[in-house]
């Protein structure tokens, strides 16, 4: 068959990024090429694999088994291009990282993980805040790279989605909307809600989002961080609005996330970088193998 590398990573792109023409510019290509390469697949494969009936497409149970298929194969070469790209000065010195909390555990960590088995040399600190404190600091050279929320528009940072997410609600085990499939902004009891510092992305985002009724955008708790938020979900004290992802935190069992049917409301992640700074030979390792890991994980 006529199929290459670049066919299947579109196809992982498409089924990563959500849509054809935000995966054409994670690729740098434009969308009529993109749609053009899978055009080409299906010819190859012998049938479709978007159902183009649906908005946006959806894989195919076709399109799907080859999906899974392959990622172990994607996932491996991946990791072969991080050790040809870190074979000489990456194997030595030291990065840093910045990273806003939920991103960690299911993102960064493993990425860095992964890394530190190639090359255990390798100084690693990961420095976790909100998203302006961390563009700061990769403007002012403090850190390499960040992976945070939107920051404010700068000519000396280059902001690039890598992964996004739906807002939803979090709550414990044992309450009473934890078993469902999904639920209604109507049925939140505000007097549960904990919210977050108004500094963060996440609070802002729910801030300045009209569909949030006002009396859950201000909560009788309210956390500095997602951690301490999750903290006081875990322990009863109340419930959540938050990111799907940022309940990985934890992987805690005893946190649930409901669907929220009546809110369309997403937060997307960027990989900040310096514009006129070149990045180190690690620095653009970590770049290559974050923005591969993101597009394996399912959003």
């Amino acid at each position: 068959m006529n199929i290459n590398l670049r066919h299947i990573r579109a196809l992982h792109a498409i089924r990563t990024h959500g849509t054809f023409a935000r995966a054409a510019q994670e690729m740098g290509v434009v969308p009529s090429a993109l749609t053009e390469t899978i055009r080409q697949f299906e010819t190859e494969a012998g049938g479709p694999l978007f159902d183009r009936s649906q908005r946006p497409p959806a894989p195919t149970a076709l399109a799907l088994t080859f999906l899974q298929e392959t990622a172990p194969l994607i996932e491996g070469l991946d990791r072969a291009l991080l050790r040809l790209r870190t074979g000489g000065d990456a194997a030595q010195g030291l990065l840093t990282i910045g990273c806003t909390p939920s991103a960690i555990s299911g993102l960064v960590a493993p990425v860095l993980g992964q890394m530190r088995r190639s090359h255990p040399g390798l100084r690693l600190r990961v420095h976790d805040d909100i998203a302006e404190h961390l563009a700061r600091g990769v403007v002012e050279g403090d850190l390499d790279i960040a992976v945070a929320g939107r920051a404010l528009h700068s000519d000396d940072l280059r902001q690039t989605e890598i992964l996004r997410d739906p807002f939803g609600l979090a709550c414990p085990v044992g309450h009473r909307l934890a078993e469902r499939e999904s639920a209604g902004l109507d049925e939140i009891d505000p007097a549960e809600v904990i919210v977050l510092d108004p500094g963060t992305g996440t609070q802002h985002l729910l801030a300045t989002c009209q569909a949030v009724p006002a009396a859950l955008r201000n909560g009788a708790i309210e956390a500095h961080s997602t951690v301490a938020q999750l903290c006081m979900v875990r322990a009863g004290l109340g419930v959540a609005l938050l990111p799907r992802n940022a309940l990985m935190v934890f992987g805690d069992p005893s946190l649930r996330f409901v669907r929220l049917h009546d809110l369309d409301l997403w937060r997307v992640l960027y990989l900040l970088a310096p514009v006129r700074r070149r990045l180190s030979a690690p620095a653009r390792a970590l770049v290559d193998a974050l923005m591969a890991a993101a597009g394996r994980m399912v959003r």
